[in-house]
């Protein structure tokens, strides 16, 4: 009877990974017509990715106070609330404000209130359940996100085919039912309590610890990398490589969700097996490559396939580092996985920024989509950074011995 209770709450934590996939990504999705019927600029439009992170920044951040006090059930539960009023107000505020931007960004900030709790909660609810093979469990969890990207996408593109570009706001709203019913989902399964103050590691003795630093480093970079490139393919595709929507969506942000789900279910198989260093720099190497092709390949085919291949090389990059860290640090609660999620989210804010920001500063005389096109290769710095941050990790100054440097290696 216990296992199969827990199996409940791992289902309602793979529901809560793909809501989270459908709020980072529903709002891009419409930024096209966002742009054509509200006449939003590029410059507003990466605003908006910029909110949405930068709200779940904040979050993640009060949550290293909150987290261990409120309970893991709680927040489980408050954090699908909140997305489902963010999905329903992003459908109906932009037609009944006279500033139809205002009510996005409302509409943004609420869901992106219940993604970073998601993030801040999930993780550490399916790494207290009782059992092996955790990295395994935390890549399997972390494929979610990628397979509720996919519907969004394909479901979403469907939709505005099927309705059209008027009845935009169908979409948003069907896509609330989900959240809506996960809250009374995660109502009826049980939750690990949290592990009393004597129990877990000292809060600042971790955040000091230069392995641990070196892990956000390595979030930070792993969030840039992976969100740089999702959040503006869509928009990319459409703009700067001239494709249809359905084209661009497909073989862009769609066909990048399923390699990076591919990638973390596999990843979830061998895991234990690998050398985690190496093919974390591999992976680094070949998300770097993806960037710089993406930008220089004048085939728009050819531009998407890398594009959708660099979901494939960020695949592992989260949930591997949450699982190192895990291991390094196996009882720092719940505010652990708060500080990786506003390094990876802080990432997140960064990646996109970033390419939009030398996309502009540097191509000013080109259209919004060329532009961006010349600016994507500048995300190849993230997993540059990254491979550094990884190879300090055998340093000694660093305080890793050959026997915790084997242990990193298995995870």
């Amino acid at each position: 009877m216990r296992n199969r209770t827990f199996t409940g709450t791992k289902i309602a934590c793979y529901i809560g990974y793909i809501v989270q996939g459908i709020i980072n990504n529903i709002a891009p999705l419409l930024f096209v017509i966002f742009s054509e019927k509200f006449d939003i600029t590029l410059s507003r439009l990466s605003l908006l990715i910029t909110i949405n992170f930068g709200t779940q920044l904040v979050v993640d951040t009060l949550s290293i106070k909150f987290v261990d006090k409120i309970g893991y059930k709680r927040l489980a539960i408050l954090s699908q609330a909140v997305t489902f009023v963010g999905l329903s107000c992003l459908s109906i505020l932009p037609n009944i404000l006279s500033n139809a931007y205002i009510g996005i960004v409302i509409a943004i900030m609420l869901s992106a209130i219940g993604s970073g709790l998601t993030e801040v909660i999930i993780s550490p609810i399916v790494e207290s359940i009782p059992g092996e093979k955790k990295t395994a469990e935390m890549s399997l969890l972390h494929s979610f996100y990628c397979w509720g990207q996919v519907a969004v996408v394909a479901l979403t593109t469907i939709m505005i085919k099927i309705f059209g570009n008027d009845l935009w706001y169908i979409a948003p709203a069907i896509w609330a039912l989900i959240p809506l019913f996960n809250t009374f989902n995660f109502i009826g399964v049980p939750v690990v309590p949290n592990l009393t103050k004597e129990e877990k590691t000292p809060f600042f003795k971790m955040l000091l610890s230069k392995q641990f630093i070196l892990c956000i480093v390595i979030m930070i970079c792993s969030g840039a990398s992976e969100i740089a490139m999702s959040q503006w393919s869509s928009y990319f595709a459409e703009a700067g490589l001239k494709v249809s929507k359905m084209t661009g969506d497909l073989l862009g942000p769609c066909l990048f969700a399923i390699f990076m789900g591919t990638g973390r279910m596999i990843f979830g198989f061998v895991g234990e097996k690998i050398n985690l260093k190496t093919a974390l720099c591999c992976s680094a190497a070949f998300c770097g490559a993806c960037y710089v092709l993406t930008s220089v390949i004048e085939s728009p085919i050819v531009s998407l396939i890398m594009c959708a291949l660099t979901g494939l090389s960020v695949s592992i990059m989260w949930p591997a580092t949450l699982s190192l860290a895990a291991r390094l640090f196996p009882k720092a609660g719940g505010a652990m996985y708060s500080v990786l999620a506003l390094s990876g989210d802080s990432g997140c804010t960064l990646g996109p920024w970033f390419v939009s920001f030398m996309s502009i500063k540097l191509s000013l005389e080109n259209s919004g989509g060329e532009a961006l096109k010349s600016g994507l290769g500048f995300g190849a710095v993230f997993p540059l950074i990254m491979i550094i941050a990884i190879l300090l990790l055998n340093y000694k100054k660093f305080g890793i011995d050959k026997q915790n440097n084997s242990d990193i290696m298995r995870l």
